[in-house]
């Protein structure tokens, strides 16, 4: 890309980041900070831990930017009525979006139940407009097959949002994982609109970049909206403000 298209491309995708710290030496500091960034990009929300929402919620209010949370992250276990207390507490805590990880190991096995009764259970909490996104863990279904099953069964039971991984998988995001997220999108919106949210492996607009063109392609050049489109990502942060600061 030249400067001018890095500039559009990062003046785009900025409002459609979730910056997040997800990680096991994340701090109180490291929250601040995070936050201090999200105000000064115009991002969509931040992803914390759930001992970060009420911080989080404290130093945005106001701002418009949304507070996320993981619930049974990232190991994706089958524990509904844990998925089910962790969500209601995160909530009451002011989260507005929950970030729920498929039990994608029961899934792979054949076992659809836990899956569809955690995302029916939790997305029972998630009323008004608080929103639930469904991380598959695409770097563990592998197969665009079961990416697609799991895409339309996290659909149907109501997700808002399909996401594709943790960022703790050895694969993260793929071009091909998010092709076959979006068509599944794509064929159900008839039914109820949904978005995707890109996750892992993102580091720089080379990386990003590919992933909503692919959303222009498949879903029209309009489609990509915080509303519809997520980049989870903080490692872009940097370079895409010095990108949009480049060119005036």
């Amino acid at each position: 890309m030249t400067p001018s298209e890095q500039a559009a491309f990062a003046r785009r995708a900025l409002p459609l980041l979730d910056l997040t710290d997800l990680s096991d030496s994340c701090t109180e500091t490291g929250i601040d900070a995070l936050c201090a960034k999200a105000r000064a990009g115009g991002a969509a929300a931040i992803c914390v831990w759930p001992q970060f929402v009420t911080r989080g919620a404290r130093a945005l209010a106001g701002t418009g930017i949304a507070i996320a949370t993981v619930i049974n992250f990232p190991k994706g276990g089958e524990d509904v009525e844990r998925a089910v207390e962790d969500t209601e507490e995160a909530l009451g805590d002011g989260a507005q979006e929950i970030d729920l990880v498929l039990p994608y190991r029961a899934f792979l096995q054949g076992d659809e139940r836990p899956a569809r009764e955690m995302i029916e259970a939790v997305r029972g909490l998630c009323d008004g407009d608080r929103l639930l996104k469904v991380i598959l863990e695409t770097g563990e279904l592998r197969s665009p097959e079961a990416i697609t099953a799991a895409s339309r069964l996290a659909l149907e039971a109501g997700a808002d949002f399909l996401k594709t991984s943790t960022g703790k998988s050895p694969v993260s995001a793929t071009l091909d994982a998010a092709s076959a997220m979006l068509t599944v999108i794509r064929d159900h919106r008839g039914a109820r609109p949904a978005g995707l949210k890109i996750s892992g492996g993102l580091r720089s607009l080379a990386d990003a970049e590919p992933y909503l063109a692919l959303a222009d392609t498949v879903m029209g050049p309009n489609w990509a909206s915080p509303a519809r489109f997520r980049f989870g990502a903080s490692s872009l942060y940097a370079e895409l403000v010095a990108a949009r600061d480049a060119v005036p």
